[in-house]
């Protein structure tokens, strides 16, 4: 079997890069299917994840402009050239599969075109606050959705990553299949004083206000730690910056680079936190559970509710209550016993997200579309 996945890049740190880099390989190593990844704008940077040598990558050099809209003349013409080579690429490759993992020009021909091969959309971020743009939208945003409402509903399916995830989008061609995480042997210790957090440095992130919650947790535990690990918007990087000297909290508050190899770093934290506004299914919780490290989140519309159960493996906290997620992290650090806790159970509940678990799951897909078909 032949499968494309289509994206933007694989050079940076995310969550959608790491997760397809493991369906990647467990596809191509244990699967023995052949496996492409197709890029616009990889500008012959590395892979930022590990890929199996055996997958072909594939870079067509669109390089849209991030800083500018989609439909600006510049990137329009862009588009174009963008569809000349896909096409090529498309007949040269004739795939079994192909998997659009994110938001581009090509998710809007790709229903339209090869009848024969099997074409998925992959969405990895939560539409939970689309509905009052939905409603309360122009008229040209609701022309936007009803050409997108349509094009989605061309796709063979529509993968998601939870269950609440469904009711957002007006399609009956839905399937959701969570993110695998592979079996790890390793379990950290729990025992030093310090917590972790780690992303895209973003505005979502909601980082300014942990750097709130960790101003509270000091003043009561002035000998603990919380560490940022993460890239993205400079601006925000300097501000989450200027706030920690503001509040004298360097010794307290570091922002790292992000590793390649976050779930062996995670071993040397004893709690892991997210303060997000919005999450789908994020990667980073299902490492955390993998080394059984123990999570204390907001309950943030969608994800963290889908991953974590509250008062086992971690604990979920109302949404934006500064001062309660506070308290949460401050009972961890002085209940060692709930801290291990925790952590054991972390270790047995990321089970269910197993690799082989998961991927059986994608099998069966691939041979019911087959079957319909």
């Amino acid at each position: 079997m032949k499968i494309i996945f289509s994206t933007d890049q694989i050079y940076l740190h995310g969550g959608l890069e790491n997760v397809m880099a493991q369906k990647a390989n467990y596809f191509s190593e244990v699967l023995n299917y052949d496996v492409y990844i197709l890029t616009t704008e990889q500008n012959q940077k590395p892979a930022c994840y590990s890929l199996s040598p055996n997958i072909k990558l594939i870079d067509i050099n669109i390089n849209y402009i991030r800083t500018k809209s989609y439909v600006t003349k510049d990137n329009l013409k862009k588009m174009f050239r963008h569809y000349r080579q896909w096409n090529h690429i498309m007949k040269d490759i004739n795939p079994d599969v192909l998997i659009v993992c994110n938001q581009a020009f090509d998710m809007f021909w790709t229903p339209f075109r090869f009848s024969r091969v099997l074409k998925i959309r992959e969405f990895h971020s939560s539409r939970c606050f689309e509905e009052t743009v939905r409603i309360k939208g122009g008229f040209f945003q609701k022309i936007k959705f009803m050409i997108t409402d349509f094009v989605e509903s061309k796709f063979d399916k529509l993968i998601l990553l939870n269950r609440d995830e469904q009711a957002f989008y007006k399609t009956k061609n839905t399937l959701v299949i969570p993110n695998p995480i592979g079996d790890q042997q390793l379990k950290s210790a729990l025992v030093n004083k310090k917590a972790i957090a780690a992303g895209r440095i973003a505005a979502v992130k909601n980082f300014e206000n942990l750097i709130d919650v960790w101003a509270l947790v000091v003043k009561e535990e002035a000998d603990w730690e919380l560490h940022i690990y993460g890239q993205g918007d400079e601006e925000i990087i300097n501000q989450l910056k200027s706030k920690i000297i503001s509040l004298g909290l360097e010794r307290n508050i570091i922002i790292q680079n992000p590793t390649k190899d976050i779930i062996k770093t995670m071993l040397e934290y004893s709690i892991y936190i997210m303060t997000s506004h919005t999450e789908c299914f994020p990667m980073v919780l299902l490492e955390s559970l993998s080394v059984g490290l123990p999570i204390v989140s907001y309950d943030c519309p969608t994800g963290p509710r889908n991953i974590i159960t509250d008062g086992k493996d971690g604990i979920l906290v109302e949404n934006k209550n500064t001062r309660l997620l506070a308290d949460k992290i401050l009972l961890l650090i002085r209940n060692d016993n709930k801290r291990q806790e925790m952590g054991i159970m972390a270790k047995q509940n990321s089970c269910k997200f197993s690799m082989d678990i998961v991927m059986q799951q994608w099998q069966y897909l691939f041979t019911q579309l087959k079957n319909i078909n």
